[in-house]
């Protein structure tokens, strides 16, 4: 197997492949990244047809006939001991970071475990993430943060765009061509107040002076 190309990465976690239109766009975007499966994501990356490069994590959602099979076709193999601080998919984004990676899409990491779900959203935070461009997608869906400065968002007039603050208290929030406007406003954990807006052009912008915003960008009107 070739060597990967480490400025882009796609990395498949051991949830439910959710395919549809933003997970193929990501996909599409990036023919050439850097494969990396956590653990049992081999199988995810498996269904999308993506050749495994690097595979990581305990590999206790592996049998050892798949990580073999992996191992001859050339994936790298980093095994970790199952009692360990991180999950597998954040040892694949750490791993992902450590090599420069720029650009992440995250692919089955939603699943039927709510506590894995929310803790694999909370990974979009890792210090080690910082400044790069890292996405967690799922079916129509794309989510990513957004931290003081101002944010772009691509789609289509209709799009629901959500945010949601995943700090106490996000300030100063201002926004452009979306139906609800907030005009130097914030957002409190807990209400529901920045659900389902919607697009109004192809892009719209965020801007935030503190805090932290989780922003979940749907195509088409959810």
């Amino acid at each position: 197997m070739e060597a990967p190309n480490t400025v882009s990465a796609l990395i498949f976690a051991n949830g439910d492949p959710n395919d549809g239109p933003m997970v193929r766009r990501a996909l599409a975007a990036a023919p050439d990244a850097w494969v990396i499966a956590a653990d049992g994501g081999a199988r995810v990356a498996e269904y999308f047809g993506c050749g495994v490069q690097t595979l990581i994590g305990d590999m206790d959602s592996l049998s050892a006939d798949e990580v073999d099979r992996l191992a001859r076709g050339g994936a790298e193999i980093l095994r970790y001991p199952a009692e360990k601080n991180e999950t597998d998919l954040e040892l694949a984004l750490k791993l992902a970071a450590e090599r420069g990676a720029r650009w992440l899409r995250i692919i089955g990491g939603v699943g039927d475990r709510l506590d894995q779900t929310l803790s694999n959203v909370y990974l979009l935070a890792l210090p080690e993430l910082n400044g790069r461009d890292v996405r967690l997608m799922a079916r129509a869906q794309e989510a990513w943060l957004a931290y003081p400065g101002a944010t772009v968002i691509d789609g289509a007039p209709g799009d629901t765009v959500s945010l949601l603050p995943l700090t106490g208290v996000v300030s100063g929030i201002r926004t452009e061509n979306l139906y609800y406007p907030l005009r130097n406003e914030q957002l409190v954990f807990g209400p529901a107040r920045g659900i389902s807006n919607v697009l109004e052009a192809e892009r719209a912008r965020v801007w935030l002076q503190e805090g932290i915003l989780l922003i979940v960008h749907t195509l088409g009107r959810a």
